[in-house]
């Protein structure tokens, strides 16, 4: 057990910080699931409102993820990381449901 005031302190300190990133980091992994959940509806059902409401999840996923980074609860490494893994499955999702139109050769 602490001795004096100021480890007192800084145990009432880094529990409340504890608190504050485990709140972050439980929105943020909810968040992401919710995106990805949605990109796998938006691959079984593709319309335009499926793939509206992918981009809002995403960018509500992105704006968390941030707001995370910039609070210091993630390494900005990891919040890009956890970005990319978001863009990724919605690109490849999107080209899954949307193949590429080969080019004509043209002479």
């Amino acid at each position: 057990m602490a001795n004096n005031k100021s480890a007192l302190k800084r145990i009432q300190v880094s529990e409340r910080n504890r608190i504050r990133n485990k709140t972050y980091k439980s929105a943020v992994k909810t968040l992401m699931k919710k995106c990805l959940s949605s990109v796998e509806d938006y691959v079984h059902q593709p319309s335009p409102e499926s793939l509206q409401e992918v981009k809002n999840r995403m960018a509500a996923a992105y704006s968390k993820i941030d707001k995370a980074v910039k609070e210091g609860v993630l390494h900005a490494n990891n919040g890009a990381r956890k970005k990319s893994r978001l863009a990724r499955t919605l690109k490849k999702a999107y080209f899954q449901v949307n193949p590429p139109q080969p080019e004509s050769a043209v002479s």
